[in-house]
């Protein structure tokens, strides 16, 4: 049976960490105020991987947009977010 190690990506203090602006406070009384991201991998048949970007609004847990690609581009994460923006932006016209 073949191992296979963990893929890290992590290389030491690389860039700038961005303050933490939730604090750990996952829940807001407010639609489209609190909204975040991860770029899931998924495994598939025939050992093909499918990557996931969803957008979850924390106010209901609503997923906004979401994004799936066979590869983890820069497209996967920038459509979802045009989209998001597209909502903020209609949603505050009401």
């Amino acid at each position: 049976m073949r191992k296979s190690r963990k893929y890290n990506s992590y290389k030491g203090n690389v860039g700038k960490v961005a303050k933490n602006r939730l604090s750990r406070r996952f829940n807001t009384h407010v639609p489209l105020q609190k909204l975040v991201t991860d770029v899931t991998e998924f495994k598939c048949l025939n050992e093909e991987k499918l990557y996931l970007n969803p957008i979850l609004d924390l106010y209901n847990g609503e997923i906004i947009a979401y994004g799936i690609r066979k590869r983890p581009t820069l497209d996967l994460v920038t459509e979802p977010l045009h989209e998001t923006i597209e909502i903020i932006r209609n949603h505050a016209i009401y």
